[in-house]
C-alpha cells in the first residue's frame, strides 16, 4: 500500500533556499544583478565537471559537461544559483514564458511606476507592455505588474499591490509577504547596538 504525502512537507524543512538559473555569460549575469538588481556575491566555484559520468548523476546533464557558479544573495529573504555550463548537447535558446520549463523570477516594489522607470535606464533591458494593473472581481485584483527581458533574455518581472489583491476578500489564506526592506543582510559595519534591522 502506498504511504499518502497529503498535505505535508519535506521532514525538516525550514525554508527554500535557493533559486538556480542557468546563463550564458556568468560574468555578465554578476554584474548585472549586482550593480543593478542590488545582489551580492556570496561565494564563487568551478571549473566543476569532466569526472567521468558524475555530471550525470549528479545533476542530470550531459557527462562531459563542465561548470562554472556564483551564488548571490538577493535581498532579504532570496538566494541565487547561477551556473554557465559548457555542454555537447546544450540547448543555447531560453524558453519563454509558454514553453514547458519556461520561468520568471517577480521583484515586488513599492512603486511599480518608479520601478519601471529605473529599469529603462539599464543597458540591455527589454520591458514588456506595463506597468498593467489587475482590476474586477478576480483573485489578482490590484496587482499590478510588467515583465522584463535582463540583457541575455531571462524573463523576470516587477509586481506591486500596495492596497492588497481581490483573493483576500475570500480567504483568510495568503502569500507569503515581502520583507519591510531590502537588505543582503547585516551590514559589516553595524554594531551590536545598531538601531538597524537585521536579517537573520
Amino acid at each position: 500500500m502506498e504511504t499518502s504525502h497529503a498535505g505535508t512537507s519535506i521532514p525538516t524543512a525550514r525554508s527554500v533556499d535557493h533559486i538556480g538559473l542557468t546563463v550564458p555569460d556568468l560574468e555578465e549575469a554578476v554584474a548585472f544583478f549586482t550593480n543593478y538588481l542590488g545582489c551580492q556575491v556570496v561565494w564563487e566555484f568551478g571549473p566543476y565537471g569532466n569526472d567521468g559520468d558524475m555530471m550525470r548523476r549528479q545533476l542530470n546533464v550531459h557527462p562531459e559537461a563542465i561548470a562554472r557558479i556564483a551564488f548571490l544573495r538577493m535581498g532579504p529573504t532570496l538566494n541565487l544559483e547561477l551556473f554557465e555550463y559548457s555542454a555537447p548537447d546544450q540547448v543555447k535558446q531560453l524558453p519563454k514564458n509558454s514553453d514547458f520549463g519556461g520561468s520568471h523570477l517577480g521583484i515586488y516594489v513599492d512603486d511599480i511606476e518608479v520601478a519601471v522607470e529605473y529599469l529603462r535606464t539599464v543597458p540591455g533591458v527589454v520591458l514588456q507592455d506595463g506597468p498593467n494593473l489587475n482590476t474586477g472581481d478576480t483573485d489578482p485584483a490590484g496587482l499590478a505588474f510588467c515583465y522584463f527581458l535582463t540583457p541575455w533574455g531571462q524573463q523576470m518581472e516587477l509586481v506591486s499591490a500596495p492596497a492588497g489583491m481581490g483573493y483576500e476578500k475570500r480567504t483568510l489564506k495568503r502569500s507569503a509577504p515581502p520583507a519591510e526592506y531590502w537588505q543582503n543582510g547585516p551590514s559589516e559595519h553595524a554594531s551590536e547596538n545598531s538601531d538597524l534591522r537585521r536579517v537573520p
